[in-house]
């Protein structure tokens, strides 16, 4: 194993300087955020939709937090633990966190070590669903070395030991009120996951699921001069294009998240003078996922998993490379994001030293390159209707999204597209709340994915790939002994995919883990159960009004909220 170029020293896990306070807690009054897609839950453990991770952000916390750079902050952590300060230990296998000296929940109660070590056991508890299992992949044990010092064992030399206890997805839950609430409980503690007790600088008075939240500002938050905002309402539902006309045209908001709305609307909107328009680039990618498992409803209670088997045609690969090669990358990211996206062939698009050229033929639509693909392979349309036939199977499938008019522009392109292909393609938009909602009971839900193909995007908190590229371990696939929880969406499983992952898990040399990330993103690409569309920036809007933003898109883009003030008028 090699030493001498570690990831983590390419990390700054130095501290941002912190904003200097510019008003007393709560002198600030009411803050106004609006998500257009309405969160169903409080605990990021048992969804992995975004609105479900960055409402519960303004409560709970992490050890640390990636800034809008994607650098290191100590959020609940004292400082950053390094190589050179002695918190990552010489061999790789160990990573120490002290905690905050007179750390408090939001009920007064000191925060433990204990309680980081339960969040490790409720996360890996092998009768639960946890959507943020990745995170503690290699993960040995969880060690409580006194009340304010945790150390967290790997299996193995750990590179990049940011994962565990690190960014939105991996916060740090109270032991005391989780404590009957693991595996398959999980999912029945209402109280809890709808108010979770947490060292963030907000509390929830009022949650009212795909609906509305309320919160007010913790009186036990670490600095006695933030947050600046005594309230906040955070509104779910509607759409991105309303919720943008709510900050920049009527100023009813103050933030609005993820407006994925023709850019040309955008900047008439902006005009008005009210809001601004702000973008960050990070990893997200729009991408479709193949559905490798048969979601046929006839299968009933089993479509979908293992048990019904393999999808009839989704995972030829030569099926999924036409239907890539007939979409027209460039001109969707071109009518649905302008300047805030790209076209992309990855799903891992950054940072720079991950990003794969192997797959960039799919910037240019080739659509008589994928008919003659299909043909050689004898996928034809033997009965004239339209429609090609795999093995007697029309190429027919249910492509499904969320209720967005970007992604409704972008499915009715691609369903054309497919058809000048002979694959016909059923359209089907789905409520956001629900689609990226972790209800195991609801049938329309991304994890359960009773559809052919669906369409979203996803990224990854921070700088390192590794806990990402670890979602398609063929462990990760959701089930119903997950609670439909799980990051492998499309059902991918390759035993060759999981060695790599151990591989990169155990590989210190930053050049090798980029050969190895982009080895594992070549995979997943030419396996066509992922097709990428559009690198995507994040774009939100705040008020003119506000002050303090740093929108991140390596963590919950509310990252810095304890911050956020009231700018005089």
């Amino acid at each position: 194993m090699k030493l001498r170029h570690l990831m983590l020293g390419s990390v700054a896990a130095i501290a941002l300087s912190p904003v200097a306070a510019l008003a007393e807690r709560g002198s600030d009054g009411q803050l106004n955020i609006i998500y257009w897609q309405a969160p169903s839950t409080l605990n990021p453990y048992l969804s992995g939709g975004t609105k479900e991770v960055e409402s519960a952000s303004l409560v709970l916390e992490s050890f640390a937090r990636f800034s809008e750079t994607g650098e290191l902050v100590p959020f609940m952590a004292e400082d950053i633990p390094t190589l050179e300060n002695g918190g990552v230990s010489e061999d790789l296998t160990s990573i120490t966190w002290t905690i905050r000296e007179g750390l408090l929940w939001s009920d007064g109660t000191p925060v433990t070590a204990a309680d980081a070590v339960f969040t490790w056991e409720y996360c890996t508890h092998p009768e639960g669903g946890c959507a943020q299992a990745s995170y503690f992949d290699g993960v040995e044990s969880v060690e409580a070395v006194d009340d304010r010092t945790v150390t967290v064992h790997f299996t193995a030399p750990k590179p990049f030991p940011y994962t565990a206890f690190v960014g939105s997805e991996s916060p740090i839950i109270q032991a005391a009120q989780f404590a009957d609430c693991l595996g398959a409980a999980a999912p029945e503690c209402t109280d809890a996951n709808f108010s979770p007790i947490g060292t963030g600088p907000f509390v929830v008075e009022e949650f009212r699921p795909n609906d509305v939240i309320t919160f007010v500002a913790n009186e036990n938050y670490r600095n006695p001069d933030q947050p600046a905002f005594a309230s906040v309402t955070f509104k779910g539902g509607g759409d991105a294009a309303s919720a943008a006309r709510t900050v920049l045209e009527t100023g009813e908001f103050d933030y609005a998240w993820n407006l994925q709305v023709d850019p040309t609307l955008l900047e008439e909107m902006e005009a008005a003078g009210i809001g601004s328009v702000v973008t960050a680039f990070g990893t997200s990618v729009e991408r479709l996922h193949l559905n490798q498992f048969n979601p046929d409803p006839a299968l009933g209670d089993i479509r979908s998993t293992e048990e019904a088997g393999p999808h009839p045609f989704l995972t030829d690969p030569i099926v999924g490379q036409a239907m890539s090669m007939a979409i027209d990358r460039p001109l969707l990211s071109e009518i649905g994001y302008g300047a805030g996206g790209q076209p992309t062939c990855n799903v891992l698009p950054a940072p720079e030293l991950y990003a794969s050229t192997a797959n960039d033929d799919c910037l240019v639509q080739d659509i008589d390159g994928a008919n003659a693909l299909l043909d050689e392979a004898g996928i034809v349309d033997s009965d004239g209707d339209g429609i090609r036939e795999y093995e007697g199977t029309p190429l027919s499938v249910l492509f499904q999204t969320s209720t967005n008019a970007v992604r409704q522009d972008a499915q009715a392109l691609i369903k054309q597209w497919w058809a000048e292909i002979g694959i016909d393609a059923e359209l089907r938009n789905i409520d956001a709340s629900v689609f990226f909602g972790g209800d195991p009971s609801s049938p329309d839900t991304f994890q359960k994915f009773y559809a052919d193909v669906e369409m979203y995007t996803n990224n990854f908190a921070g700088v390192d790939p590794e806990a990402y590229m670890a979602n398609w371990l063929c462990s990760d696939i959701p089930s119903p002994e997950t609670q439909w929880q799980g990051a492998n969406i499309q059902r991918f499983c390759d035993p060759a995919y999981d060695a790599l992952v151990a591989e990169m898990s155990e590989t210190a040399e930053l050049e090798e883990r980029g050969r190895i990330a982009r080895e594992m993103n070549d995979m997943i690409m030419q396996s066509y159960s992922i097709i990428p569309l559009v690198h995507r920036g994040g774009v939100s809007a705040h008020a003119n009004t506000l002050g303090g933003v740093r929108m991140s898109d390596w963590d919950s883009e509310l990252w810095n909220i304890a911050e956020w003030y009231r700018l005089d008028e």
